[in-house]
């Protein structure tokens, strides 16, 4: 058993941008040599989150839509009068969507259904460095 870990950097666009980050945790796979195990894929920082969904502007439309009905970003959170930064939209997003996923492999394959992407969800207002861990475990 080995544990291989990688990390993958993205600059975000802000405002609730979701990026399919798929092809990039393949390619760490395929590069790890591993054949079986599990990845754990984790975002750093506490207003983005990692999900699975179909990845295309029909499902990306509906679950921004999701995000603004479930948690408002025109409404004052008390995180914002705490600190002046007017992103606790953001934080309460995150931590309901969390940040971290798990996904099995197989023959050096992540285990996805056919219109399944691992996908970084961005929630702060403003551009981001993100930084998303990838920890393998496997043979």
């Amino acid at each position: 058993m080995k544990i291989i870990t990688k990390q993958l950097n993205f600059k975000t666009k802000g405002a609730g941008e979701l990026i399919d980050i798929t092809a990039q945790v393949q390619k760490e796979l395929e590069e790890s040599g591993l054949k079986e195990g599990n990845v754990t894929v984790f975002v750093i920082g506490s207003t983005a989150a990692i999900t699975t969904l179909e990845y295309e502007p029909g499902v990306i439309s509906d679950l921004k839509d999701l995000y603004e009905r479930l948690i408002p970003s025109n409404k004052t959170y008390a995180h914002d009068q705490a600190w002046g930064d007017a992103n606790g939209f953001s934080h309460l997003r995150a931590a309901l969507q969390g940040p971290s996923l798990v996904v099995p492999f197989v023959a050096g394959i992540l285990i996805l259904g056919t219109w399944q992407q691992v996908v970084l969800a961005e929630f702060d207002h403003k551009p981001r460095q993100r930084k998303i861990v990838l920890q393998f475990i496997g043979e």
